[in-house]
């Protein structure tokens, strides 16, 4: 029989080896680990507003910065003795912009920075260049609103997900309701590229403070419901359609539509304190998802009351067959609408199609107002479009 003495000598001998053998693993962990190497800073932001990008590869032959807002499309970049590559450009226009680095022809993020581009397809880095006194989606010392992460149960048995913002101020009166703006983004952008890269939250937030817009919930579907269907059920994804008018975009924007309207919507309205009327409720969307939001509005007249089209159009073909009574009837559907806005960047790829969709517009008399600015199919350009027409939603016609 062993006594308490021996029992104590063993526990003491057993907790000694354990000791020494955590010692000997981790040391051991940390020798076999690759050096971290020099601390990368990138990318910095000087006073002057000119940029330094910096990447370490002391093995690569080449590292260039991509970015068209930064010159040529791919700037190459030097490396020092450490192996960090680096490249100051600029003086930049201040503006959030998106960079990426091509490491030996590879296409990557930078490592160093946590801001990033959500997208389906390319994968970029985000950095912002603050201007001399603070932009309009700047961070600003304002009472701030909330962005929760939401999933709702989707069309065909799918899983859906959004961004919503509240404003500030929701969770302190449990009896004021807000009206509501769906946002959509562009192809390939997800649920998070409006709050991300558009920053909606933060221009909603410096906005609502100066007075001039109205305290609302922006929610932010996700626009590609096939390929999330075909993901959650073991499919390919299909491929991009980047064609505005085909019949497979006006198929997948039906999906979409039929998405918003049967399942978001109620799903946000059960969820949310909402003011659930078709006055009370905006729609807008960049891109794709300003095509999305023309179709689904013109289709759901009674749903909606706020248009705000970024970017995009519809065929003079699709409005004579699938929106006639929207066209037919200018008189009933400038009283149903209490904004029609579209907007585009003269130096847009669409921006043609988007001109010949507003004189369209006109020819028919039916009411809207319209922004053009420089730039081209941008985010920059979205931030100045929302901004724009933030200030004008909900408010008396």
């Amino acid at each position: 029989m062993i006594s308490d003495k021996q029992i104590n000598m063993l526990t003491k001998i057993i907790t000694r080896s354990l000791f020494v053998c955590t010692i000997v693993c981790v040391a051991g962990f940390v020798k076999g680990q690759p050096p971290r190497g020099p601390l990368v800073i990138s990318p910095q932001v000087h006073a002057d507003k000119k940029v330094t990008f910096r990447y370490l590869a002391p093995s690569a032959k080449e590292v260039k910065l991509g970015g068209s807002q930064f010159g040529a499309t791919q700037l190459p970049m030097t490396k020092d003795s450490s192996g960090i590559w680096s490249i100051t450009v600029g003086p930049v226009r201040p503006d959030i912009y998106p960079y990426s680095f091509a490491v030996d022809g590879v296409t990557v993020m930078d490592p160093a920075n946590k801001d990033f581009f959500p997208n389906e397809r390319f994968k970029a880095s985000l950095v912002d260049v603050p201007g001399f006194t603070p932009l309009i989606h700047a961070m600003r010392d304002v009472p701030h609103g909330a962005v929760n992460y939401e999933y709702y149960p989707s069309v065909e048995g799918s899983t859906g997900s959004l961004v919503v913002y509240t404003p500030p101020g929701y969770d302190k009166d449990p009896a004021k309701k807000y009206p509501v703006f769906y946002l959509i983004s562009g192809t390939t952008d997800t649920e998070e590229t409006f709050y991300k890269v558009g920053r909606i939250n933060l221009i909603l937030d410096n906005l609502i403070a100066e007075g001039k817009a109205q305290p609302m919930i922006v929610v932010m579907p996700y626009g590609n419901t096939f390929a999330r269907i075909a993901e959650q059920t073991g499919q390919s994804k299909p491929a991009d359609n980047f064609s505005r008018d085909s019949e497979d975009a006006v198929r997948r924007a039906k999906l979409f539509e039929t998405d918003l309207v049967t399942k978001v919507i109620p799903y946000i309205e059960k969820n949310y304190r909402t003011l659930s009327n078709k006055e009370n409720r905006a729609i807008g969307g960049f891109s794709r998802g300003g095509g999305q939001t023309l179709r689904t509005a013109f289709g759901n007249m009674d749903k909606f009351s706020w248009i705000c089209c970024y970017a995009a159009f519809l065929s003079t073909p699709e409005m004579e067959n699938s929106f006639k009574p929207v066209i037919d009837n200018p008189d009933r559907t400038n009283k149903e609408l209490k904004m029609l806005w579209v907007s585009v960047g003269n130096e847009d790829f669409l921006y043609n199609q988007t001109a010949e969709f507003l004189n369209y517009l006109t020819s028919k008399k039916i009411n809207y107002k319209s922004l053009v600015t420089g730039g081209g199919h941008t985010w920059m350009n979205v931030k100045v479009f929302f901004a724009e027409t933030a200030q004008l939603l909900f408010k008396q016609k």
